[in-house]
């Protein structure tokens, strides 16, 4: 039997293939073809990936394998990554699950994927999202919607939605996604991933899509929390393309992880996060997590983020606004699909071009952010926005002079029905309550896989913050939580 035919790509973490590759279990060749037997076995009914660049794929892994025979050993050499169609890889589709960018090529590489490719991970494809990452359920994709591969009658959560199934379904070792409200964590905690969102300016967004550009970020989808570290590590750092990526040292974030503990560890837990609302069973399996952290010598203490109810509003008045200025130059002239109205004229290029190529959900966030902009409106909405944003920050500045992390559930429910949303779209906005104010201050999170709702058919995960580039605090507090958890499972 083919060693590709032995490969379990729904048990094997990026740790896992990293360290059997080294062992010469099985090439790199032989990695990426179980993936994409993977793909071609199980995608039919999940709906994770928009196209699959096989070819492309096993010459990168060829690639892999002449380097490792002559001598290289990279944490991530010959590793085949999911990523999100958000992302620009030269000569591949760049959708944004959108029609006014069918038929576009990127004709470069973001600065994420030229750092994957130098350490010697592989593009392999290109998975669902919500249109131009504006949605929380991969339903708003103009092409098809995902399904979570968990729970096929549920959402796998967006707008990475295609990120965390592929991982969750066992089509992709590990994918990259965008957080620009909670789209990592909300994702990865409806599908049972590990999902990162890195501090804002850890990572740089040169070419990838813009939503919202003081929001954005990237981040790994994961089985586990060292993969995530591994990826983080591979991506983060300066670029002189990204003005507002910093130029911070990039730690060994998986070598912080070798003596994780929760003792001695100080969680802070907020009054606001366990409110009327939230799903009696995801409350129930977060507090879990947190007492067995308490349990294992942790401090526990509860702790006020009083302008949370505040945040929502703040984030859907910033980010479209913000959304309405970045989306602009899809106009049908300069890239993407051209429509012409019946006159032949340049306006009707405009109107129809935007018409026919965007969504209903990114309409209603353009018409949004563009009436918050607007002339009357700009001082009531967008700059008392801004204001409320500072205070929303300042509460995690007084919360963490108090603890190291804080503790809480990711959203509100588990994975709801698809569907359930389609006539409530406020709805769904309210459930990234919990999601958006790491944005907004600009913090890094993490969600960690905690337990079950419904009967244990639905995964709930556990958030954790930390302070901005605080990621190996954060990471270790995350791994040591994973340990926990399944230790006591």
């Amino acid at each position: 039997m083919p060693a590709s035919e032995k490969i379990d790509i729904a048990r094997l973490g990026v740790a896992d293939a990293r360290d059997a590759l080294r062992r010469g279990d099985f090439s790199s060749v032989e990695l990426v073809q179980s993936v994409l037997d993977a793909i071609a076995a199980k995608d039919g009914d999940i709906g994770a990936y928009l196209t699959v660049d096989a070819e492309g794929a096993l010459a990168g892994a060829a690639e892999a394998d002449r380097r490792r025979r002559a001598g290289e050993s990279g944490d991530l050499l010959g590793i085949p990554v999911a990523m999100k169609d958000i992302f620009n890889v030269k000569g591949q589709p760049c959708t944004c699950a959108s029609r006014i960018l069918e038929g576009y090529v990127a004709p470069y590489d973001a600065t994420v994927v030229t750092r994957l490719r130098e350490a010697g991970a592989i593009p392999c494809g290109r998975v669902n999202m919500d249109e131009f990452a504006m949605g929380t359920s991969t339903e708003h994709s103009a092409f098809h919607p995902t399904r979570n591969p968990v729970a096929p009658d549920r959402v796998p959560g967006g707008s990475s939605g295609g990120s965390a199934a592929a991982v969750a379904g066992g089509m992709a070792l590990c994918s990259l996604g965008t957080d620009t409200g909670g789209s990592i964590r909300q994702p990865a905690s409806f599908c049972g991933c590990v999902g990162l969102k890195p501090s804002y300016g850890r990572v740089s967004r040169y070419g990838v899509t813009a939503f919202a550009s003081s929001l954005d970020q990237v981040g790994p989808i994961t089985r586990t929390v060292e993969d995530a570290a591994l990826l983080l590590r591979a991506i983060a750092g300066a670029d002189p393309h990204d003005q507002t990526c910093l130029d911070r040292p990039v730690p060994d974030y998986a070598g912080t992880l070798r003596h994780a503990s929760p003792a001695g560890l100080r969680i802070g837990v907020p009054k606001e996060y366990f409110v009327q609302g939230v799903d009696p069973e995801v409350a129930a399996a977060v507090r879990a997590a947190i007492d067995k952290a308490a349990d294992a010598g942790a401090e526990v203490r509860e702790i006020s983020l009083p302008h949370t109810e505040y945040a929502i509003a703040v984030y859907y008045i910033c980010a479209t606004a913000e959304a309405s200025a970045n989306l602009a130059r899809f106009d049908g002239v300069r890239y993407g699909a051209r429509r012409l109205g019946p006159d032949a004229s340049l306006r009707s290029l405009y109107d129809r071009s935007r018409t026919d190529g965007f969504g209903p959900e990114v309409k209603r966030r353009i018409l949004l952010g563009t009436w918050v902009l607007s002339s009357g409106y700009r001082d009531a909405y967008y700059r008392r926005a801004l204001k409320v944003r500072t205070l929303v920050r300042r509460d995690f500045d007084e919360a963490f002079a108090a603890c190291d992390v804080i503790m809480g559930p990711v959203a509100p429910t588990a994975a709801p029905r698809l569907g359930a949303a389609a006539d409530d779209p406020l709805k769904a906005y309210l459930g990234d309550a919990f999601t958006v104010p790491a944005n907004l201050a600009g913090l890094c999170g993490i969600s960690v896989p905690c337990g079950f709702a419904e009967g244990g058919r639905l995964p709930v995960g556990l958030q954790i913050l930390a302070p901005a580039f605080g990621e190996p605090a954060l990471l270790s507090a995350a791994a040591a939580m994973e340990t926990l958890l399944a230790a006591r499972a």
